[in-house]
């Protein structure tokens, strides 16, 4: 009787394990049917993506301690018609869309007055010395690696963010005030005018 006790016991066990690996089987299974309805998930993934108004391809920020910066991109507009950017803004500073445009011989920088316009299959670069989205009075110093979030605003009502890391630049020095030469260093200049 012993001997029946002991291996009545051991029985019992394998009984168990034997329900649970079926039940376990089942539930493997039900997650692989539960799995193939997300599946289609991911095209609606890439549909996000594919509704996105714009492509923004290498997108970087000028590293600056304090004072101002500014964030540049190519934006990429695969649609078929125009786009206007009318406003851009971070967490870090508040930002204007600008231009660097020649006023009376010189290049000077300026907000961009009715956005920047993306046309139809076409792609505009935001660079230093053209059009640029500048951060104004940071609230913190932005340090070479450090990974910044902006959201971009549409004429129509449309954001999108993207994020952009900061890097040095070698125009560190240059002004952005009026009457200054946007590709012409100036030594003398204090960092908190420079973008």
């Amino acid at each position: 009787m012993p001997r029946t006790t002991v291996t009545g016991a051991p029985r019992r066990p394998a009984i168990l394990l034997t329900a649970a690996a079926a039940l376990f089987a089942v539930g493997v299974a039900g997650c692989g049917s539960s799995d193939q309805p997300s599946a289609p998930s991911s095209p609606s993934a890439s549909a996000s993506a594919a509704t996105e108004v714009l492509g923004v391809r290498d997108p970087w920020v000028k590293a600056a301690d304090h004072g101002m910066s500014a964030a540049f991109a190519t934006l990429v507009n695969d649609g078929d018609t125009d786009v206007t950017l009318t406003a851009a803004a971070t967490d870090v500073s508040p930002m204007e869309l600008h231009t660097m445009s020649m006023k009376d011989g010189k290049m000077v920088m300026e907000p961009k007055e009715g956005g920047i316009v993306i046309k139809a299959k076409g792609t505009h670069v935001l660079e230093p010395g053209g059009d640029h989205l500048m951060m104004m009075d940071l609230k913190q110093p932005v340090k070479a690696g450090d990974e910044l979030t902006f959201t971009l605003t549409f004429a129509d009502g449309r954001t999108q963010t993207f994020t952009a890391v900061a890097k040095p630049f070698t125009g560190a020095q240059e002004d952005y005030q009026p009457g200054h030469g946007h590709d012409q260093p100036t030594p003398h200049e204090s960092p908190s005018h420079a973008a």
